[in-house]
């Protein structure tokens, strides 16, 4: 065999040869795989420090804006509030942590304070937090992007108000009295019932549906009262129907002419929530309604407007949906905030009042009276109260 036959030969052999293969390949891959596993590692905990950074801002600005409004603290104390809020969230921080390093953040946060006089005596308070903190990156992630840190920002704010800077508002409730509101629900209720040998005897029976709606409407209206006692902040009005609308207790202020209207209320008839809703609506709508909150407080507010449409059936009426559906589109158009509640409703009842609300939020199936309570609380809480909230 010939010196180039010999090469050629050990040449082909060597081709063949896939032994030392792997160990090649692993060498060029295995660096490649540590490196991305470096930025996963960054990777997720970047959107955890966001995550933790965001939280420790809304929990700062959230508690600043409240003690401002509720506690009487000054500019000066509610920022110091924030400060050391925003530092020992921090500090408890499980993904926010230097290598080699216990700063919390690179630089305190900036913290700006807005106070805006609202009449002779409310104040609104506006807390904004700009925080920022820089991800200090493993070894392999700065070998493979040549970066050393990343740098996260947030921004939260929050808006409270005094007892005085309250925002105005009326509410229209729209409340069916048909037939099947006189039916028995599964809930009971205690009284007195006594006898000439039982002077203290009490009895109980069960609730029917239009006697859960008169509980849930005080229940309701009581907090109004609680937010507003002098009734210098909320107008309130009602309409009841069966087949037709019936006569409504129009917009005043307080609470107390609604309460009596729907204590009022007898259930009978069919069921038709078009004329009722329009007449909530038109109301609403009213140039005197807002000059009534304007020249009550004198401070030029505009009011916020709400609509409270409960039912417990069907609208048996010729295109009482079509129309009732119009009539909630038109209040969405408006800003007038509508809230529905199904009460032990069947599916067509559920759907027009799921497609009525303004949000699937302002939307409550209440399958028993202690539904109804809970929803009718939580529409309470959600109109009345004036609290500090997250805004961004």
């Amino acid at each position: 065999m010939t010196k180039m036959a010999e090469k050629s030969t050990l040449v082909s052999r060597l081709l063949r040869d896939r032994s030392g293969n792997f160990a090649m390949v692993t060498a060029v891959v295995i660096p490649v795989i540590l490196m991305a596993a470096g930025v996963a590692i960054d990777l997720t905990k970047t959107v955890l420090a966001k995550a933790e950074l965001q939280d420790a801002s809304d929990a700062a600005v959230l508690a600043a804006a409240a003690a401002l409004a509720n506690d009487g603290k000054s500019i000066d104390e509610a920022r110091i509030i924030a400060q050391e809020l925003f530092t020992l969230q921090m500090s408890g921080a499980s993904s926010i942590v230097k290598e080699g390093d216990a700063t919390l953040v690179d630089t305190a946060p900036v913290i700006n304070i807005t106070e805006t006089a609202i009449g002779s005596t409310g104040k609104s308070y506006k807390v904004e937090i700009d925080a920022s903190y820089s991800v200090k990156y493993n070894v392999l992630t700065r070998q493979l992007l040549g970066h050393q840190n990343g740098t996260l920002e947030t921004t939260s704010i929050a808006e409270s108000g005094t007892a005085d800077s309250k925002s105005a508002f009326s509410m229209y409730f729209v409340l069916d009295k048909s037939g099947s509101m006189g039916e028995e629900t599964k809930s009971t209720t205690s009284y007195p019932c006594p006898t000439k040998k039982k002077p203290d005897k009490v009895c109980s029976k069960n609730l029917t549906r239009i006697e859960s709606l008169k509980l849930a409407t005080a229940s309701l209206l009581t907090q109004i009262d609680i937010a507003d006692p002098t009734a210098t902040y909320v107008r309130t009005g009602a309409v009841s129907y069966n087949s037709a609308a019936q006569k409504a207790k129009p917009l005043d202020w307080g609470t107390t002419g609604v309460l009596d209207y729907v204590n009022a209320l007898t259930a009978d008839g069919n069921t038709n929530s078009a004329p009722a809703f329009k007449i909530a609506y038109d109301s609403l709508m009213l140039d005197t309604e807002a000059q009534a909150h304007k020249d009550k407080q004198g401070n030029g507010q505009v009011p916020a407007k709400y609509i409270v449409f409960m039912t417990d059936g069907d609208n048996n009426q010729s295109n009482a949906d079509k129309v009732t559906l119009e009539y909630c589109d038109l209040a969405r158009t408006k800003k007038i905030e509508v809230y529905t509640i199904a009460f032990m409703a069947p599916s067509r009842g559920q759907a027009l009042l799921s497609a009525c609300a303004t949000t699937q939020s302002h939307y409550f199936l209440a399958e028993s009276t202690a539904d109804l309570l809970a929803a009718f609380k939580s529409i309470g809480q959600q109109t009345s109260k004036t609290i500090a909230r997250v805004t961004k």
